[in-house]
């Protein structure tokens, strides 16, 4: 990717991470948002783990066939990321590669414990911050990203 591509890319995703801001988040609504992304992911036949954080407790897990127990490594490490740097795992990720420098060099981060690759999603509530995570694994980084991004969009539409 070359260097117009990383910021034009970092600029979407950081206006992504700015435009889907909730009012609120409960449990049930984390349960709700991963039962959509295991929908999502149903009718696409992906092979992905989901999982939804309020705070630090896992409220939503599942994985779905053709995942192995190294993509629940992958979620934990990705979330991480997003409570550290406030922000997605594949923003941290890609500021990082825009820079031309390792992610885990730069933060001095054990590669076992965290991973900026794209996945895991902030939940933000407005006046709030940060109040949770929404992570998928399981496919490219930029498409494990790219689902998280649209079950929120599609979660916080207003109703028809």
């Amino acid at each position: 990717m070359n260097a117009d591509d990383a910021t034009a890319l970092i600029s979407e995703v950081s206006e992504t991470e700015r435009e889907l801001v909730l009012t609120r988040f409960s449990h049930d609504d984390a349960w709700r948002l991963g039962c959509l992304l295991v929908e999502l992911a149903t009718e696409r036949d992906l092979p992905v783990t989901i999982d939804v954080r309020k705070g630090t407790q896992q409220v939503f897990h599942a994985a779905r066939e053709g995942t192995t127990p190294d993509n629940d490594s992958w979620v934990e490490r990705k979330v991480r990321v997003v409570y550290r740097f406030g922000a997605s795992s594949y923003l941290v990720g890609l500021r990082a590669r825009a820079e031309g420098r390792d992610f885990n060099e730069i933060h001095q981060l054990p590669l076992q414990e965290f991973a900026a690759h794209g996945g895991a999603f902030p939940i933000r509530v407005d006046g709030v911050g940060i109040v949770g995570v929404a992570t998928v694994s399981g496919l490219a980084q930029g498409d494990d990203h790219a689902l998280v991004v649209e079950a929120l969009r599609t979660f916080a539409a207003p109703s028809a």
